[in-house]
């Protein structure tokens, strides 16, 4: 023990209480962002998944009125009223009935028609993966954090015994030991892609 006793030095502990304070810090700035950055992303996933619902609501009851005035087209007794039928149809249905006259109610009529609830639900998708991505990372950043705090807390101790102590030398060895666990687990932490 005695070879290890430069580690119980007061300006390597008070180097190390400072390094592992500004670790334990920075860990924790950079975990408050992630977790905003989570929130908002989440909070515009959520908003795109109501938009997303509503549109295909909204898509629905266009499709149940292109119904109801195809079905008076077929029935109609009169050129005047079939006219008043086909004028009133959606662009999306007057588009499949020009595509495909035997059969208007198409899968890809239907798509059209739900085709800004698809966006949105698409959105809803891609804010919901970049949120995980940044809850992720803040709980990679809690980690480091937690890692640091630890190694402060053995460099806090070390540096309140007395010189001679066996035990100022080893909690000086788990504060650096701590140290490069905590920078580890911070270059391991996850980037998020946006």
């Amino acid at each position: 023990m005695k070879s290890f006793r430069f580690l119980g030095n007061e300006i390597l502990l008070g180097t190390l209480i400072a390094l592992l304070s500004i670790s334990t810090a920075f860990a924790s700035w950079q975990g408050s962002i992630a977790d905003s950055k989570q929130s908002e992303y989440e909070l515009q996933a959520m908003q795109d998944l109501n938009d997303g619902n509503a549109e295909y609501v909204s898509a629905n009851q266009f499709i149940v009125y292109d119904y109801s005035m195809y079905d008076g087209w077929v029935t109609s007794e009169s050129e005047d009223k079939a006219a008043y039928y086909e004028a009133s149809y959606s662009e999306a249905l007057q588009n499949a009935i020009a595509t495909d006259p035997e059969n208007p109610f198409s899968d890809e009529y239907y798509d059209a028609m739900n085709a800004t609830a698809y966006e949105y639900w698409d959105s809803f998708d891609a804010n919901s993966e970049v949120a995980g991505q940044w809850n992720n990372r803040g709980d990679g950043l809690q980690l480091v954090m937690l890692i640091m705090a630890l190694g402060l807390a053995f460099a806090a101790w070390a540096s309140l015994m007395k010189e001679e102590s066996h035990m100022r030398v080893l909690f000086a060895i788990f504060a650096i030991l701590t140290l490069l666990a905590g920078v580890i687990t911070y270059l391991g932490v996850p980037t998020v892609a946006v």
